[in-house]
């Protein structure tokens, strides 16, 4: 039997969130990849690219893995019922229950990450913990079959982490190797714990407005969930 992933699709996603997974997970061997919406509309994405969905809630398989990507667009679902309760039901049967970037938010809210350790964007970490969740500072945290990706880059790592728990090391390597992902960033300013202290302050003034917003989502959804 195919193994079925499905990657939630939303307005306003960071397509990296997404696509960066993707690439990943269609080299899996006899697996099936679905992009999930609520309608077969095309999304558009944060910065305008447009994703077609490739299926609806209602008519998606049963997954083995389900995973919530993040973006600005992530904040109107942390109490979005219809959107947490396909979560909630995909992730009953699911093997793994999976999430990148801000999207671990989601699984939060849908009250899947109580007493599970996790990781999400380091400007939304502190937020994880509303859910009964121990934050994690880490590029991808495994928790059992809760599996949890840091910010927006760290999608590809945390595909190719599920990569070698399904096939092994070496399925992983191969996959690794085929997209030549090789990191060598110019600088070194991908965390807050070496970028310039100025830096830091600079882009969470940039990011204010939006986690502010994400701050009062977070606390509706974790107040409907107490």
């Amino acid at each position: 039997m195919r193994f079925q992933i499905g990657l939630l699709l939303f307005p306003d996603i960071t397509q990296l969130d997404l696509t960066g997974p993707y690439e990943v997970f269609t080299k899996f061997p006899e697996t099936d990849v679905h992009l999930v919406w609520k309608t077969l509309d095309p999304v558009r994405a944060a910065g305008g690219i447009r994703l077609l969905p490739t299926t609806v809630f209602a008519d998606c398989p049963s997954l083995d893995l389900i995973c919530v990507p993040g973006g600005a667009g992530m904040n109107p679902l942390l109490n979005d019922e219809e959107t947490l309760d396909f979560v909630r039901r995909q992730a009953s049967g699911a093997r793994y229950v999976t999430s990148v970037c801000t999207g671990s938010l989601v699984l939060g809210a849908a009250g899947l990450l109580g007493g599970k350790r996790a990781t999400t964007h380091w400007m939304s970490l502190p937020m994880l913990s509303a859910f009964g969740c121990e934050p994690v500072a880490e590029r991808v945290v495994v928790d059992g079959g809760t599996i949890t990706g840091g910010g927006v880059t760290a999608g590809i790592d945390f595909a190719l982490t599920i990569a070698g728990e399904l096939f092994g090391a070496e399925t992983a390597r191969r996959i690794q190797l085929a997209i030549e992902y090789d990191p060598r960033p110019p600088y070194d300013a991908g965390s807050p714990a070496r970028a310039d202290a100025s830096l830091v302050a600079a882009t969470r003034e940039a990011s204010a407005a939006r986690q502010a917003e994400r701050e009062a989502a977070v606390e509706r959804a974790a107040a409907r969930l107490a």
